[in-house]
């Protein structure tokens, strides 16, 4: 007993000790990622109040991410190049559209009927994959069912199929699970398919549609376009600026909060004493092959070299210089084929031979270990294989005739069949041989076909990428630094970039942005530049420079360094370059054109004098419709001249791009009936509804992503 009174008593103190050390963790954890330990620090977003998990997205991504490595797989060129930067905001937009879809379908109270059910997981003709799952389950329990409504019965009568409980308990949990994904796609399918068809043409918008496509008028029409205009002719004063921008305001709104930044990336490239290290490696790399059986030194290995032994067709090797030097180099030759900025490469020519790159033959396998011996002199004494089913029972034999066997393909040798089993056939003369044996029984086989030798290439080769050296890499972050300890405002970064030359950019980045853009195919992002939105978005206040951040790749190592520049959650403010450049632009077209139809308005009596002072030619439209837009880019004036009426007067019209001036002479319209169905159709392709905005309405999405994604 008192052992046991001992035992128990450390116990407690044990408890408190672990209890402890978990605390400890746990602050520790909080401390070191610098969220609340109260607080949303597992909350990647939030979509109308409700959260989204981190472990739930952390799902999602992997979900992703399997896609696009199936995606790979099947179309490696497509993806090879794809920024797996752009997979968080995917998977997070994704459990955006969910949760809301998941919120509309709740509040209208929408429900899978019992029948939708049964039709969608029972009569379904195309099971879905999680079924396909189930019915493997069941055939491994030696129980094969031909329809989801006969496995549905095995699972919930398991007794029927002589199947226990506990063999059936997993497969109800998982049919349960399957029962309710489909309860709920069902329910939003149907919402969706409400929400979509309450975007409905009525008859007045048919007609509208209908008379803008019959509607035509014949015009005579000048154009001048404004074109680079005179800053100092048409100077725009801050007021003009901001009256502008009230106007425009509405055009600049933010869906969530923004900060304007400068950014400079750096690309460091192989420096000159990079490119003459390079060219003494593959100095280096010829003398080795040169003087060895094709090995490399351990100090050329050290250099991250390798060699390749490739045995390829000569049809497969691409055109250029490798091709080239192979076509004629003599055995055990070395070269150096390629040595650019990229790095070089240097080949060992090897032999050269003619060799069948396919072969047809003929299979036929036998079952036990008797009767392979008697098939095999059948065979060899002329009965052919298609025969054979038929001088031996069905259940022993089986043939396949004419199966081709590729040797080579564009990689090299294939392992469709090995060295031994080749050399075999070839020498066997046409007659069959054993090509595989088992106690359970023997395939033989025979060569009944093979195509014209082809040439075909040995060779060694060694690829070298230059990268920049640490000491490059060194010399252009010190340079870099030097910049940044002279200019440690965004104000003097911005006015100083460039002088000193660095290619500055302007951004705004938001709390969806997981790494700076680039535009460029798939990679959207610059590498590892999320770590640059991380200091932006949580540490970072307008006027400040970030530190020098820098990229992991080691094929294009690049030095980033942000300054934000100001920071909104309404409206791009006019203080922004890009908006102050388009306010500043339209104010002054505005001005230009004025003037411009202050000149010309004393000279309207005929178009041709319009055009003559505009320094143009007129136009004759004779089918001018709203639908066609005749070159009118202004959607203003393209109204007016589509809706006016024949008055045979001039009018000047002030668009945003130019100046108008035209005439109506004539109304007419096309004779085509109107069809109901093709102005419904017509006016859906022209509002084409985003109904996940329709079902977002007003709900706030909070995004935390980058605290997730952005690294520390």
């Amino acid at each position: 007993m008192a052992t046991l009174e001992k035992i128990r008593s450390k116990s407690v103190f044990l408890l408190i000790v672990i209890f402890v050390a978990l605390l400890a963790f746990i602050l520790g954890d909080a401390i070191t990622n610098g969220r609340n330990l109260f607080g949303n620090h597992t909350t990647v977003a939030k979509v109308g109040g409700e959260k989204i998990d981190y472990l739930e997205y952390q799902r999602k991504r992997e979900e992703l991410n399997r896609q696009l490595e199936e995606a790979r797989r099947q179309n490696p060129q497509q993806y090879a190049n794809f920024d797996v930067q752009l997979l968080p905001q995917m998977a997070l937009n994704q459990l955006i559209s969910e949760k809301l879809l998941d919120q509309a379908v709740k509040n209208l109270g929408i429900k899978a009927s019992p029948e939708m059910l049964k039709m969608y997981l029972l009569d379904n003709p195309q099971p879905t994959p999680e079924q396909i799952a189930i019915a493997q389950q069941l055939a491994a329990l030696n129980v094969n069912v031909t329809s989801m409504a006969q496995a549905h019965d095995v699972i919930f009568n398991p007794k029927k199929n002589n199947l226990t409980q506990a063999q059936v308990a997993p497969l109800q949990k998982a049919w349960a699970t399957l029962e309710a994904d489909a309860a709920r796609q069902i329910s939003e399918q149907i919402y969706v398919s409400l929400l979509g068809s309450t975007v409905k043409a009525n008859d007045l918008d048919k007609k509208a549609l209908y008379e803008d496509a019959v509607q035509l008028s014949q015009v005579s029409l000048a154009y001048r376009p404004y074109g680079q205009l005179d800053e100092k002719k048409y100077p725009v004063s801050d007021a003009e600026l901001r009256k502008a921008y009230e106007e425009e305001k509405n055009n600049f709104k933010v869906e969530e909060p923004t900060k304007d930044i400068n950014f400079i990336a750096v690309s460091v490239s192989p420096s000159d004493d990079d490119l003459v290290a390079s060219a003494k490696l593959a100095s280096a790399t010829v003398s080795a092959l040169r003087d060895s059986n094709a090995t490399l030194t351990k100090d050329l290995r050290k250099e991250g070299l390798a060699i390749e032994k490739r045995t390829l067709r000569a049809s497969d090797v691409p055109a250029g210089n490798l091709k080239n030097y192979l076509a004629s180099a003599p055995k055990d030759s070395v070269s150096v084929i390629t040595q650019n900025l990229r790095g070089f490469t240097v080949v060992k020519m090897g032999k050269k031979s003619f060799e069948i790159d396919s072969i047809q033959i003929n299979l036929v396998q036998v079952a036990g270990n008797k009767l392979p011996d008697t098939v095999l002199a059948r065979l060899n004494s002329g009965l052919s294989a298609d025969s054979i089913s038929s001088a031996f029972p069905a259940d022993s034999v089986m043939a396949q005739t004419g199966q081709w066997l590729t040797l080579f393909n564009d990689k090299g040798r294939t392992s469709a069949i090995t060295d031994a089993q080749l050399d075999s056939l070839r020498n066997a003369g046409g007659r069959y041989i054993k090509m595989m044996s088992t106690p359970e029984g023997t395939v033989l086989a025979q060569i009944a076909k093979q195509t014209a030798p082809v040439e075909v290439y040995e060779y060694d080769i060694v690829d070298y990428t230059l990268h920049p050296s640490a000491k490059t890499i060194n010399d252009a972050r010190a340079k870099l630094e030097k910049f940044l300890a002279q200019n440690k405002t965004a104000e003097n970064f911005a006015k100083n970039a460039q002088k000193e030359g660095y290619n500055m950019q302007n951004f705004q980045l938001t709390q969806s942005s997981n790494a700076v853009p680039r535009m460029q195919g798939y990679n959207m992002y610059y590498p590892d530049s999320r770590k640059v939105v991380r200091w932006v978005m949580i540490d970072g206040k307008p006027g400040e420079v970030s530190q020098i951040y820098e990229s992991a790749d080691p094929a294009q190592p690049a030095l980033y360094v942000a300054a934000i520049n100001s920071e909104y959650d309404e409206f791009i403010p006019l203080s922004n370059a890009e908006v102050k450049n388009f306010v500043t632009e339209k104010v002054r077209r505005s001005k230009a054109g004025d003037e411009m139809i202050k000149q010309y308005s004393g000279k309207t009596g005929s178009l041709a004098t319009v055009a003559s002072a505009m320094g143009v030619e007129p136009r004759e439209i004779e089918q001018f419709r709203f639908s066609n837009r005749a070159g009118v880019n202004d959607p203003a004036v393209l109204g007016k001249i589509a809706g006016g009426k024949k008055d045979g007067k001039v009018v000047l019209v002030k668009g945003d791009d130019g100046v108008y001036a035209y005439v109506i002479k004539g109304n007419s319209k096309d004779a085509f009936p109107y069809d109901d169905a093709t102005y419904e159709q017509q006016f859906r392709q022209l509002f084409n509804p985003n109904l996940e905005l329709m079902i977002r309405g007003g709900k706030k999405i909070d995004n935390n992503i980058y605290k997730f994604e952005a690294g520390e």
